[in-house]
């Protein structure tokens, strides 16, 4: 009898695929044609299966870093290593067209930065620039866009206080959420997120974890370190796999270095580590919670903290005892209680200085805050996302 996972995977109509660098380049810095051609043979299949695909693919740095013949060490310049991006992605993009030419796909490049997330309209904007081209019939390829990004992430930075992806697995999982896929595989250079005996020991004695249906702590500490040649590791993926269960999908990490691994995948063979949720979060939580620029803070008293993470309640001024940063109505705020920890997101109906005189009494305003002697409501219970900080 099929398990629920090989139901799913293969039922799924729209798929995100995401290849890390160690998959795409050798060790000598150059495009793997031999390794990728079973890669593009099987996404061929699955488009003639009448399945759409979105490709997420690293490897411009690495690209343009064998292109000029520099060492790896040079990639630790930030400037460097942007170069190496601009001289990359046009090989990348030039070795995946004479991959797919054989197949008849027609290909699109879509670079991507924070921005393109953070922003809702930009946000609205990439959704239907993807789905006109999965419409069309177009494989999009999805990077990164390396060469600009760093600019506007030290922007956000100072807005945000955060950054919204590191890596290509984070990125490809905001893909895959944004357009609601079925699907999020991770295609690396391990056979799955693994398991080792009492020891500890990191060797050829562990196993693959088979499936996932929550993620806890102590799977999470199973990962290992970033990954020979590329900026993720096994955490950036497990954070991956979680954004995608939260859609209400499927992540699968597996290993891409072997031949027939995609094809397993569609075909329900077991491979890899399957993450498998049963709930789904709204689009506009997924955003919050994963993607939405926060532009200031709320620190909230311990009975506000309760209302809210009960599930039921929206923000009132009567909790709130502080506000930081500078917003304006309709940005996101991170909702923090009394010990600095963000337990919560939201939409805030008023800009900082309105907030500002809302709480606490504050001489000049009309009933601190309160509006027929009913506390105003600044961020409603719909605009509000519960993070879980596990």
């Amino acid at each position: 009898m099929e398990t629920e996972q090989q139901k799913r995977l293969r039922a799924a109509r729209r798929i995100v695929i995401k290849l890390g660098t160690g998959i795409v380049t050798g060790s000598d810095g150059q495009f793997n044609s031999e390794r990728l051609e079973a890669v593009a043979r099987t996404i061929a299949d699955l488009k003639k299966d009448g399945r759409q695909v979105v490709l997420v693919s690293s490897g411009a740095v690495g690209l343009g870093r064998g292109r000029l013949g520099l060492h790896r060490d040079r990639l630790n310049d930030l400037v460097m290593s942007q170069a190496c991006a601009a001289v990359g992605q046009s090989l990348l993009m030039h070795e995946y067209e004479k991959l797919f030419q054989t197949h008849g796909i027609q290909l699109a490049q879509v670079l991507l930065t924070e921005g393109d997330f953070v922003d809702r309209t930009r946000y609205s904007n990439l959704r239907q620039t993807m789905e006109a081209l999965l419409k069309l019939g177009v494989l999009p390829i999805v990077n990164e866009n390396d060469t600009i990004s760093t600019a506007e992430l030290d922007y956000l930075n100072i807005r945000a206080g955060e950054r919204i992806f590191s890596d290509n697995d984070r990125l490809a999982a905001l893909v895959m959420s944004h357009i609601e896929a079925d699907v999020l595989v991770l295609l690396t250079d391990v056979d799955g997120l693994m398991e080792f005996g009492p020891s500890g020991a990191k060797d050829a004695e562990g196993k693959v974890i088979p499936l996932v249906e929550d993620l806890t702590p102590e799977l999470k500490s199973l990962a290992l370190g970033p990954s020979r040649g590329g900026r993720g590791g096994m955490q950036t993926k497990l954070d991956a796999a979680e954004i995608a269960m939260q859609a209400g999908g499927i992540a699968v990490i597996a290993n891409g270095k072997k031949t027939e691994t995609l094809s397993r995948i569609f075909s329900g063979e077991p491979t890899g580590t399957v993450f498998l949720s049963k709930t789904r979060t709204s689009g506009k939580r997924r955003w919050l919670a994963h993607a939405a620029g926060v532009r200031g803070r709320v620190i909230v008293n311990a009975g506000a903290r309760d209302a809210l993470t009960d599930g039921k309640a929206s923000l009132l001024s009567s909790g709130v005892v502080s506000v930081e940063g500078e917003f304006e109505a309709a940005e996101v705020v991170s909702i923090v209680d009394h010990q600095g920890q963000e337990f919560a997101r939201g939409i805030s109906d008023y800009s900082h200085g309105e907030a500002q005189g809302m709480i606490g009494g504050v001489p000049g305003t009309a009933n601190g805050g309160r509006t027929n002697g009913r506390a105003t409501v600044l961020v409603k219970r719909d605009n509000i996302v519960l993070l879980d900080r596990k």
